[in-house]
């Protein structure tokens, strides 16, 4: 049973003083539903998170009780991703005909502040400062930029674009361009990485509606297809975020398993993807997701970068709203928020940061602590 997305809807990114979270959910979700032609009553089931606004399931009280199933999901950054591969196998088991994916948050200002032992790991992760996440992504891309000759230069043209492209979209946050000297000589967070490279806490919602492909045209003229989704643990050997120590052989993480995991499902390979949106937390995060999505060669992004390939107009159009860095992070609707984007590219409805051409194949990948990664595939 293949699965469609018929309708998307999404509630702008930001601060939003005047609406909790959740009814930056509800608000996402009318959209979504209003755009598929569909009540709330239609629906069979939902998935949704939340890290810190609540329970997602608390949304039927916002758009009525029905008696739906509505599961919570928790799966920090890849919280929306997984949400998603759920009710697409929801739907693919031939369990239910259509349903619900939601996401929202509403996070506090300030970094995210994580408990190392609800992780497993001992205080002691804590005290050194390694829980701070800032610290360790900057030692990772310190190490990569190191291996692969990738300069700080290149850190800063990650964020320069992602803020011209975050101009361009009246969903972002950030909606005001940042030139590429003024990131580079901001404020030193951890070396390499200044204020302008990494993304923030923030708010915003952003819900979908799913079907099975056989029936998406009774929804929509413009259905948008399922063709894979696949969700990654990292193996003993990957060094990710909140991991304590390293091992003497090194293994690929969970991002380079789950896009093999992907583009063997949908049969098709990574020079087929003509919209990308790739996990970029910090921009370092951008440029090694490049190459473990298997987009290009591990030091290739230094030129790819420097060349402007992955802008909108580019060969390689990487997070063409913003991404996280534009958009900031509210945890639940992040991964949704990717996939929102990538359905309107193919429905060529993106306007002011539409992909040119004919955009058939999108591809999302996101990334969670403590190494987790979800990968979708859609076709039009």
């Amino acid at each position: 049973m293949d699965v469609a997305i018929v309708g998307i809807g999404i509630h702008p990114f930001g601060r939003t003083p005047s609406r909790n979270g959740l009814q930056q959910g509800a608000y996402a979700a009318r959209l979504a539903l209003k755009d598929a032609g569909v009540q709330w009553r239609d629906i069979q089931f939902a998935f949704g998170g939340s890290a810190s606004a609540g329970s997602a399931d608390a949304l039927v009280n916002e758009l009525g009780l029905t008696g739906i199933p509505f599961i919570n999901v928790a799966n920090g950054c890849a919280t929306g991703g997984s949400s998603l591969i759920s009710a697409y196998n929801a739907i693919k088991s031939g369990e239910h005909d259509i349903g619900l994916v939601a996401g929202f948050d509403k996070h506090d200002r300030g970094a995210f502040n994580a408990d190392p032992e609800a992780l497993g790991i001992g205080r002691w992760y804590g005290e050194v400062g390694m829980m701070m996440t800032t610290q360790f992504f900057a030692m990772k891309i310190q190490k990569y930029m190191h291996d692969y000759g990738i300069s700080a230069d290149t850190l800063a043209r990650v964020s320069e674009k992602a803020f011209i492209n975050g101009s361009l979209n009246p969903n972002a946050w950030r909606r005001e361009p940042i030139g590429v000297e003024e990131i580079a000589n901001a404020m030193m967070v951890n070396n390499p990485l200044t204020k302008f490279m990494f993304c923030s806490p923030s708010e915003g919602g952003v819900a979908l509606v799913l079907c099975r492909a056989d029936q998406a045209t009774k929804y929509t003229d413009t259905p948008v297809y399922l063709k894979a989704a696949a969700m990654k643990s990292r193996r003993y050997g990957s060094f990710e975020v909140f991991a304590p120590s390293m091992a003497l052989e090194q293994v690929d993480g969970p991002t380079v398993d789950a896009a093999r995991a992907a583009f063997e499902m949908a049969g098709v390979g990574p020079r087929d993807m003509d919209v990308l949106q790739l996990q970029d937390t910090e921009s370092g995060a951008e440029v090694m997701h490049m190459a473990e999505n298997g987009f290009c060669e591990h030091g290739e992004q230094e030129s790819l970068i420097q060349s402007r390939a992955t802008h909108i107009g580019g060969s390689m159009p990487i997070n063409t709203d913003g991404g996280c860095l534009a958009n900031g992070e509210p945890i639940g609707a992040s991964g949704l928020r990717q996939v929102y984007e990538n359905v309107l590219q193919l429905r060529g409805h993106a306007q002011e940061h539409q992909v040119p051409g004919d955009p058939k194949l999108a591809y999302t990948h996101v990334y969670g602590a403590p190494g987790i990664s979800a990968v979708t595939i859609l076709q039009k």
